[in-house]
């Protein structure tokens, strides 16, 4: 039976440690909570070593989402468990073996003593956490509920984590594929095409104009292969420098949301950003002005945020939700109507919540389709175009056979 070493939190606010022997991780949450102690962390020892399970255990320079996402639902559960926020923080950053979530638990930590709120404490941390998380927290602490908000908090940087690691892992394949591909061209321009260039300049005849292209190209390749990467530097840099402008950033935004697969894949992870956005918002009290204000923060596409800012107007006028959004025309049909059915039966937060899991979802099977169609499509690319060099090459050498004979 493995065997786990622990850090829980007793009632009366206590850290404790020790080893038990169970069955897997659940087991040992279970035994803890019967003792009436909240478990922190439960580590596998195996073979010697241990191996963590704590979300601290990984050893980063800086906080990243799915730091900030553990720590969040670890803070949830301290709350619930009875805890100030005082005393949460200190257990947190007591059990943390990560040097930038340690300064970071410790800096809060010192703010909240020195009579800050938990709010204004995490304010000069803003750039490592979502731009709505804040005002969460403001929100919850106004109206009393901090560790009710702490939980939606953790189930919304969870929903977001595993959207954002559906993209990623979805992107894997495709991206080895076109790794692999240009290392084959690579690797046909640079070592095998000069195998054969003397055969064709020693036989005494002249190449034909799509063989001299192609060995054109392969000695290019060789003698300037520094130039070529340089050039492609100085393009990615200068995309970037334009990308990092307000008005660079809007126009490749707005070209995104017009190309033909790509602007509908981002339109429905951007509707699904905002409507969990603004659903968690709502839900925890925020006022709805306020609410979508931080929501247009949390949008990725400048394009589609500047137009939520719009909507301000329209809604201090005493409209709804609904028709602002249709008159955008970003917006699906399917999202405006839920929206419209949220705010007519009093249940817009849940409406938009509702939202979300539907594109979270489109997201997912948007992305499989793209995936089903762009790796055959690359791969047959792919294959054409080598194939296209060896039959070039192979009538070259089967011209100069006949001529030779």
């Amino acid at each position: 039976m493995p065997r786990y070493h622990y850090k829980a939190v007793t009632s009366s606010g206590e850290v404790i440690e020790g080893v038990i022997d169970a069955m897997d991780r659940q087991a040992v949450v279970d035994r803890l909570h019967a003792q009436g102690s909240t478990p922190i962390r439960a580590e596998e020892s195996a073979r010697g070593s241990v191996r963590s399970l704590s979300p601290f255990g990984r050893r980063r320079r800086r906080l990243d989402p799915t730091t900030v996402m553990h720590a969040t639902r670890e803070l949830a559960t301290l709350l619930r468990a009875g805890l100030t926020v005082d005393r949460a923080f200190s257990v947190l950053a007591e059990i943390s073996d990560d040097d930038a979530v340690r300064a970071f638990l410790d800096d809060v930590l010192r703010s909240v003593r020195g009579g800050a709120t938990l709010a204004d404490a995490l304010t000069p941390h803003k750039e490592s956490l979502p731009s709505y998380y804040i005002g969460l927290v403001r929100a919850g602490e106004a109206g009393g509920a901090l560790e009710s908000v702490m939980a939606r908090l953790a189930e919304a940087l969870e929903r977001a984590q595993a959207l954002r690691e559906s993209v990623r892992s979805a992107m894997y394949y495709p991206a080895f594929v076109l790794i692999m591909s240009v290392l084959t061209l690579v690797v046909l321009f640079t070592l095998v095409i000069p195998e054969f260039r003397p055969m064709f300049e020693d036989s005494g005849h002249p190449m034909p104009a799509s063989l001299a292209a192609i060995i054109a190209i392969s000695d290019g390749l060789k003698a300037y292969w520094w130039a070529i990467v340089a050039a492609l530097l100085v393009v990615i840099l200068g995309i970037r420098q334009y990308v990092g402008t307000p008005e660079g950033r809007r126009r490749i935004d707005r070209g995104i949301l017009r190309a033909p697969l790509a602007g509908d894949l981002v339109t429905k992870l951007e509707v699904a950003r905002f409507s969990r956005t603004l659903g968690t918002l709502l839900a925890n009290g925020v006022m709805v002005l306020d609410a979508l204000s931080i929501t247009a923060e949390a949008i990725s596409n400048r394009s589609i945020a500047e137009t939520i800012m719009s909507l301000s107007n329209r809604l201090k006028r005493g409209e709804g939700l609904a028709v602002p959004l249709t008159d955008t025309g970003i917006f699906p049909r399917l999202a405006v109507q839920l929206v419209q059915v949220g705010e007519e039966s009093g249940q817009l937060e849940a409406m938009l919540l509702r939202v979300a899991d539907i594109y979270d979802e489109e997201v997912k099977r948007t992305l499989q389709r793209l995936l089903a169609m762009l790796v055959p499509v690359m791969t047959i690319c792919i294959g054409i175009f080598v194939a296209g060099i060896i039959a070039t090459m192979l009538t070259a050498i089967l011209s100069s056979y006949d001529l030779s004979t």
